[in-house]
């Protein structure tokens, strides 16, 4: 019984071994249909490349701005009667703020998967705009808690598509290096918001209370909305599509894009015609790596939860609604730390170089990173900031605190990078990685819509709840680093056999996380 185990487990083993070498020969088939460039042309390519990029991926910053605004205006709104016109409880409000997260969660994966299969991208998410900053103007119009939780719902159900699916995008056109930079402007439009939300939403609702007849809290919807709908018209132009199609960039600028990645990951950016739109999925439901970067980041996102309270929790200083809004604008020192926070993070993974076979190309492979030491360091930061929410009254003590609170979105920031780095191949399963793990996460917002009910003592309970959460959230990464740790070092014995199947530029193994290009290593 024994040995037919062990011989079923061999053959196994062999087969997926196949399997990869099989893949990796693809892999080979399509370095070789890519075209040689003269290193001058490519310079000259890759620096306007870089350019154009650069400028048209900002728009994602504007985008994410309002993605976030038509989330969390309802916590503005709720401070000028929004509660009290639609005879919410406390327990109904809490469930307006949590539904938007089941769509949320619903759509993610179904929707990256789509947008990873689509040769137009750009026109997903112009469309997947137009339609929550409608659905957004509709709370307005709401009447009562069943139409505020239909509303809320339908929204995080098309809101789903965009962030998810612009990772995906920014991952198919930057390196590795790059990403933790793009990404971090990405996320600046998550601060710009909740500096801005605060005081858009103090003069709408200082102002607009009985215009035309309507309470200020719903011209809040309508106006933010109609804003959203105006940007979303411009994505479908401005925003990028794929490297092999993309318009506004030269046959060389597209080439070199393509040539980057393959030397960034060993892989051309593109899935085998042989893999269905599930193989994606497949392959990471496999990959025990992401259920332990789900639980994790899922606390992670329990402890970020004040987030959506932030207007509430500023209100615990005793001012009245406008100075609160006013208040709860994060100041814009606390942006500038975190662009320094993603330079420092990139500057610490200098990068091996590399010289590529076929190109003859300088190209940077991270080896010895430091990413986890960037998610920690505000993680830290918001601990003291609720551990000094948790030990005091004192006003000005607790608005130091809630600026410390803020602070902690850095390390949300590097994480993200993290998931790319760590499922470059193919990518169907980056695709599926990102949306999963952040879909996930999103029951962390679910979660913490209700941890905020505790209300007494200045939220004394509350900020006990987070804290513990980002103690998970330490000891989770750190479990995920060693496996990181684990692999390089796999990665670094497979390169130095001398076995026969490890000739070549390649790694061949059972293990998909481990076949590799050598010399590549994961960001740890």
């Amino acid at each position: 019984m024994a040995d037919d185990i062990s011989r079923h487990n061999d053959r196994i083993e062999i087969e997926v071994e196949k399997e990869n070498t099989e893949n990796l020969e693809h892999v080979t088939e399509q370095q070789n249909g890519l075209p040689h460039i003269d290193p001058a042309r490519r310079a000259a390519a890759e620096k306007s490349l870089k350019r154009k990029l650069d400028a048209r991926c900002s728009l994602f910053v504007l985008i994410y701005i309002m993605n976030y605004l038509d989330r969390n205006n309802i916590s503005a709104a709720r401070l000028k009667g929004l509660q009290e016109d639609l005879g919410l409880t406390d327990t109904q409000y809490s469930t307006c703020l949590s539904i938007l997260y089941v769509g949320y969660i619903l759509m993610q994966v179904p929707s990256n998967m789509f947008i990873n299969r689509i040769s137009r991208p750009s026109i997903y998410i112009a469309i997947s705009m137009t339609l929550w900053g409608l659905i957004s103007t509709c709370s307005g119009n709401a009447k009562n808690f069943g139409h505020m939780v239909a509303i809320r719902f339908l929204l995080g159900f098309v809101e789903a598509a965009f962030l998810p699916g612009a990772l995906l995008i920014l991952s198919k056109w930057y390196t590795r290096k790059e990403l933790t930079t793009r990404n971090a402007i990405l996320f600046c439009g998550n601060l710009i918001s909740n500096a801005f939300s605060s005081l858009i939403a103090a003069g709408v609702l200082s102002n607009m209370e009985g215009v035309l007849g309507h309470a200020a809290w719903r011209w809040l919807f309508w106006i933010e909305g109609a804003i959203t709908m105006t940007i979303a018209v411009s994505a479908g132009f401005i925003l990028p599509d794929l490297p092999t199609n993309a318009r506004g960039f030269t046959e060389d600028e597209r080439l070199v894009a393509q040539i980057r990645i393959l030397e960034d990951v060993g892989e051309a950016d593109t899935d085998s015609e042989e893999q269905s739109p599930f193989t994606g999925l497949i392959m990471a439901l496999k990959d025990y790596k992401i259920y332990i970067m789900m639980l994790s980041f899922t606390a992670y996102v329990v402890g970020l939860s004040f987030n959506a309270f932030f207007p509430t929790l500023t209100g615990t200083l005793g001012f009245s609604e406008i100075p609160t809004l006013l208040l709860s604008a994060p100041p814009m020192g606390l942006l500038l730390y975190l662009l320094r926070h993603q330079r420092l993070a990139r500057r610490s993974n200098p990068g091996k170089g590399q010289s590529h076979p076929l190109y003859q190309h300088h190209s940077e492979s991270p080896t010895n990173s430091s990413q986890i030491w960037h998610i920690y360091g505000p993680i830290v930061m918001g601990l003291v900031g609720f551990i000094i929410s948790m030990s005091t009254l004192n006003v000005a003590a607790r608005y130091v605190a809630l600026f410390l609170q803020a602070g902690s979105y850095a390390g949300f920031i590097v994480f993200y990078s993290w998931i790319s780095s760590s499922f470059p191949r193919p990518p169907a399963k980056r695709a599926v990685a990102l949306a999963l793990i952040n879909a996930f996460s999103q029951l962390g917002n679910v979660a913490g819509s209700y941890v905020w009910d505790l209300s007494e003592n200045g939220y004394r309970k509350s900020y006990g709840i987070v804290t513990a959460m980002f103690g998970i959230t330490i000891v989770g990464f750190w479990l995920f680093r060693m496996i990181l740790v684990n692999l390089n070092n796999k990665l670094a014995e497979a390169e130095e056999s001398t076995d026969e199947s490890q000739a070549g530029d390649f790694i061949v193994s059972a293990n998909e996380s481990l076949c590799m290009r050598k010399g590549f290593r994961y960001l740890v």
